[in-house]
């Protein structure tokens, strides 16, 4: 068995009411529902929320909301790892696969996950797959500011290094982990040898952490969206 999960909290901050306030017309957490659906690998998909507005819509568009998770995993301080495993115990889950995705993930393709999940299935050795996204300028010529108002170079002996002499880095997409069920109870840590990335190129990498990400994320999603549909037509 291989089960969606969906984490979706009522108490966003930044974003008031963020996992189904509407986004390109339909309630936000609705993208991941359908990405999580149509790609054809789960036997269920679940949303695990404090919130009944959140389990209502969820119900509307599709997912299972067969619990309501308890106040103490929905605070600021909660884990994905904790609310994954309260996941688990309530639904009973054993030896599969869990894929949790991310409420706000409009771009997520279905394609990234069933590569996130192939990568896992065929190779024993690997516990988990996730997104990443490659950043666009080397880090280690990062800057940090002064508190007097100027910079310096955070590694000084990289600075007069070529470009191409500096190491590709990347960062978690922030968008899905697939794991093991076995990986996910016994709390093995996600970013380590025993997990693959898969690579999202730089315009689906998008973390949406305050209004003007949304923004910014709702007209690229419009714009890819556009693309697509003259393609077909």
């Amino acid at each position: 068995m291989v089960i969606a999960l969906i984490p979706a909290r009522g108490g966003s901050k930044r974003i008031p009411r963020k996992n189904i306030k509407l986004f390109a017309g339909r309630p936000m957490i609705g993208w991941a529902i359908e990405t999580a659906t149509k790609c054809g690998c789960f036997e269920r998909v679940v949303v695990s929320t404090d919130s009944e507005e959140i389990a209502l819509v969820s119900r509307s568009l599709g997912a299972e909301v067969p619990f309501i998770r308890p106040a103490h995993l929905a605070d600021d301080h909660a884990d994905t790892a904790s609310v994954v495993q309260h996941s688990l115990d309530e639904l009973q889950v054993q030896d599969e696969l869990l894929c949790c995705i991310y409420a706000t993930t409009p771009m997520l393709l279905s394609d990234d996950i069933v590569a996130g999940i192939e990568a896992v299935q065929k190779d024993p050795a690997v516990q988990y797959a996730f997104t990443v996204g490659e950043f666009s300028c080397p880090i280690e010529r990062a800057l940090r500011l002064t508190g007097k108002g100027g910079v310096e170079p955070i590694y000084p002996e990289n600075m007069t290094k070529r470009t191409q002499d500096l190491s590709h880095a990347f960062f978690d997409a922030g968008q899905f982990y697939v794991g093991r069920v076995s990986a996910w109870k016994r709390r093995l840590p996600i970013f380590g040898p025993y997990s693959t990335p898969i690579r999202l190129p730089a315009h689906r990498a998008i973390d949406i952490d305050n209004e003007q990400d949304w923004r910014r994320a709702e007209l690229l999603f419009e714009l890819v969206r556009g693309a697509n549909k003259s393609i077909r037509e």
